[in-house]
């Protein structure tokens, strides 16, 4: 009896845990499919929508800049017709072009011929010779009194340089003025609007690529990884592709598969793919993983059954069974007893075991947990239900009281806003990690189908509390806890980039004076102590107008930016000097000194200025500081 029941059992168990693996397999496939699809319509959306803001802010840039240079060319010609001699004169025309902020400035007289000029090699052609020049030639015979005509940027007819010319017809007499810019920002904007510049802004995935089709040709416009690829595999040609607009596997090269999803945009085609057997990777080592697990269940069952058949069960069979019965109706708090022998007693205390330790899952999951040391916790719940699972150790992770946690497990809705708020901003920089208080970090890890959600809470304080410190470490110098320069060349430049018209900032580099025989003089632990009064003083200033930082040594630097002007800068150099003479530092037990330092400035309001040029510049100012006064600043 046992051997047959055993056989069967067996061969029952395990068609049923090949049968799950399969269903779950397919099911699962399905849904990373339906993941894929949507991440991949995702990014698409993404590409579409950058596009579509790209060519807003070109068209925009361009609708600016054509009327600005239209005011630019009216009003040469209007100083033209006033000054007939700045016409004749070059450095006078240079000098106007300068005036007038633009790049080139010509006269075109009535014979089609430039006449006259700020670039003197342009002087005598003829504007018919080329299909660049010959259209300003209409502005000769026009009748209106306001005729003008804007070029799209191209090429130039001298020097095959890009350039766009605007042109208008003079008052005075008969003829055309016309001025030349160079169109950076168009250029730039242009730049910025290609797809493998759009594609190399996004993040990718291991062996993700994103490409357009044109849908007219066929021919590949852009591509994530780059040009230089022969693009003749199934998944690149354009008859494939269209069918791919839910998603579909073609072939790639070496004949793997890839998922494709497609998507039609004005007159191309954007592409998403990824190999198959990335997509899969994943899923089938969770099939495998859920197989070994499934079988080390099967051992188990298969051995309690084999017990229990050897345990001779037969006297009481049906006692046991309607309490089993009842259990399964739903009734837990049914106790099954048995009497009669010493097996039939551990086989009802078993069971009893059995159903308490269903009804208490929850705390026996948690006493594991708690036994492993590890600070984790967990909770599930279903859409319809009012429970929601937890373990024991999901009050203290979240930083709320039992009460609390009683409360919130009671009400599964009330849980997942908690949930959804407690997720809301995850931490800059990390996945899943999220802020309890200013001393507790947690990472969460959810699954979530449609109609369950799983979750897995860990305790991840010391590892962000360590990130944190070494971050510090990495950028503050350790003794006067000052930005390190490498640390403030970069914070520098930022702001410099980033400041705003009309504004000025400064670089100062200062030097402190006779601290050398203050070290010899006093000992080093002085010479500390001096260095980290100097640098309170400069932590001290204004930090939304100061950057400071130590150099190396005794020498520092600072930058003073979001000024108004230089004399804001000076201002703020004296309030310094100010502060570092009330400061006075105890040297010995019958001495002390206010601390002495130099210090040279530079300044700029140009926000593309190198910070390499402004720091050398406040050197050299420093240098010469140092060379006569000492004790004091000075600018470059």
């Amino acid at each position: 009896m046992q051997k047959t029941f055993i056989k069967y059992t067996v061969a029952i168990v395990t068609s049923a845990i090949l049968l799950i693996l399969f269903i779950n397999f397919l099911l699962s496939r399905r849904t990373l499919e339906n993941q894929q699809f949507n991440t991949f319509h995702t990014k698409i959306e993404q590409v579409i929508h950058t596009l579509e803001n790209n060519r807003m802010e070109l068209a925009l840039i361009k609708e600016n800049l054509d009327e600005d240079y239209l005011i630019r060319a009216r009003a040469a010609a209007y100083v033209m017709d006033r000054q007939e001699e700045i016409v004749t004169d070059v450095p006078q025309m240079q000098y106007l072009a300068r005036l007038l902020n633009v790049d080139e400035l010509h006269v075109i007289d009535e014979n089609g011929i430039i006449a006259y000029g700020s670039v003197s090699e342009y002087i005598g052609i003829d504007m018919a010779d080329h299909e660049q020049t010959s259209p300003f030639l209409d502005l000769l015979e026009s009748e209106e009194e306001d005729a003008y005509l804007i070029q799209e940027p191209q090429p130039n007819a001298a020097e095959d340089k890009v350039m766009q010319y605007v042109g208008v017809a003079r008052k005075s007499q008969k003829g055309v003025v016309q001025v030349g810019f160079v169109p950076e920002r168009q250029l730039e904007a242009q730049s910025r609007n290609t797809y493998d510049y759009i594609f190399s802004r996004f993040p990718m995935d291991v062996d993700e690529e994103l490409f357009v089709l044109d849908r007219s040709t066929g021919e590949v416009l852009g591509h994530s990884g780059s040009m230089e690829q022969a693009f003749t595999e199934e998944c690149y040609q354009l008859e494939s592709l269209l069918q791919c607009m839910k998603g579909a596997y073609q072939k790639g090269a070496d004949g793997r598969k890839r998922y494709v999803v497609s998507r039609s945009y004005d007159d191309v085609l954007i592409c998403a793919a990824l190999p198959a057997d990335v997509m899969f990777r994943k899923l089938l080592e969770n099939t495998f993983h859920t197989l070994i697990y499934l079988l080390f269940v099967e051992a188990a069952v298969i051995l309690l059954l084999y017990c229990l058949v050897k345990w001779k069960v037969t006297d009481g069979i049906h006692h046991i069974l309607e309490n089993l019965s009842s259990i399964t109706d739903g009734n837990l708090d049914t106790t099954v007893e048995v009497g009669g022998n010493r097996e039939f007693e551990k086989l009802s205390g078993g069971i009893n075991t059995m159903v308490k330790s269903i009804i208490n899952l929850s705390d026996r999951i948690s006493a594991i947990i708690d036994i492993s040391g590890i600070p984790l916790a967990a909770y599930e719940y279903g859409s319809g239900e009012e429970h929601v699972f937890a373990t024991s150790g999901i009050g203290k992770l979240l930083e709320i009281p039992t009460e609390k946690v009683t409360e919130l497990c009671r009400n599964a809705d009330a849980f997942d806003r908690y949930m959804c708020w407690i997720t809301r901003d995850a931490v800059e920089g990390e996945e899943d990690v999220y802020r309890i208080n200013d001393m507790k970090y947690i990472r969460i890890h959810m699954s979530e189908s449609q109609k369950r959600k799983l979750g897995v809470i860990t305790d991840v304080t010391t590892d962000m509390m360590e990130k944190s410190r070494m971050r510090y470490e990495n950028t503050h110098d350790a003794l006067t806890r000052l930005y390190k320069y490498r640390h403030f060349q970069q914070l520098a430049q930022e702001r410099l980039e980033k400041m705003q018209p009309e504004k000025v900032c400064a670089v100062v580099m200062l030097d402190l004076d006779y601290f050398k025989g203050i070290n010899d003089t006093y000992g080093h632990d002085v010479g500390d102590r001096y260095l980290q009064s100097f640098a309170a003083v400069l932590n001290a200033m204004p930090q939304e107008h100061f950057l400071t930082a130590r150099r190396s040594g005794d020498e520092f630097c600072m930058m003073i930016y979001d000024c108004d002007g230089r004399a804001d800068v000076a201002a703020y150099l004296d309030e310094f000097y100010r502060r570092l003479g009330e400061n006075i530092v105890v040297l010995s037990d019958t001495e002390e000194r206010i601390i002495s330092a130099s210090a040279g400035f530079a300044w700029t309001a140009d926000a593309n200025e190198e910070l390499s040029a402004l720091l050398s510049r406040a050197d050299e100012a420093l240098y010469e500081v140092k060379k006569t006064t000492k004790g004091t600043y000075g600018e470059y």
